[in-house]
């Protein structure tokens, strides 16, 4: 598995990379952990060089959360009820996390755009009530960078060690980041399944 990963790094690149953090950002099953793991252990293989990976990951991650964040700002409230009611189970989105979202938004400020960066699907899911409450486009931008930026040095410094300290570090990985897809595979799933108006 971690082979057939690392040959689609090789081949795909620095875009490959950007593309697959662009689709992590809009399609909830495709986890980050994963893509800039993997691109920690291209570095220290010396398959991929640390700047331009951090650069296509960083630049991928924006762009898929600017997207949901220009669907929130651009269809307000209003508009937004019906698109979650159509395509929510799809995108593992109840319009009761959007609520509960724009609440602690509210109450906690801007600063959680930063923060929710660390979280599965939350990174996502965040852009969503920034966009809803008219957040300025630079304050996003600024935040969702820094936290993007943060969490991205955290995956590559990770698997940059894992890759430098393990030598066999297949036999080992190969399995963890299997078990990491099915279960972001399943997770999705059962948001689909379980999905409520």
């Amino acid at each position: 598995m971690t082979e057939l990963l690392m040959h689609l790094l090789d081949t795909g690149g620095y875009l490959g990379i950007f593309l697959l953090m662009v689709l992590e950002n809009i399609i909830p099953p495709v986890p980050s952990e994963v893509i800039m793991g993997l691109g920690g252990i291209a570095v220290a293989q010396g398959r991929m060089h640390i700047v331009p990976l951090m650069i296509a990951g960083t630049v991928g991650s924006v762009l898929g959360n600017a997207f949901w964040y220009e669907i929130g700002h651009r269809l307000g409230h209003e508009r937004f009820r019906p698109f979650i009611d159509r395509y929510g189970r799809w995108l593992a989105v109840e319009w009761r996390d959007v609520e509960s979202l724009q609440r602690f938004f509210a109450k906690h400020g801007q600063w959680v755009v930063f923060v929710f960066r660390f979280m599965p699907i939350g990174r996502t899911v965040v852009s969503i009530p920034a966009g809803l409450s008219r957040m300025t486009r630079t304050r996003f931008l600024l935040w969702s960078t820094a936290g993007i930026t943060v969490w991205n040095a955290v995956l590559v410094g990770a698997g940059y060690w894992l890759g430098t300290r393990f030598q066999d570090l297949d036999r080992y990985l190969g399995p963890a980041a299997t078990a990491l897809l099915v279960l972001a595979v399943l997770a999705y799933a059962y948001r689909v399944v379980t999905w409520r108006h």
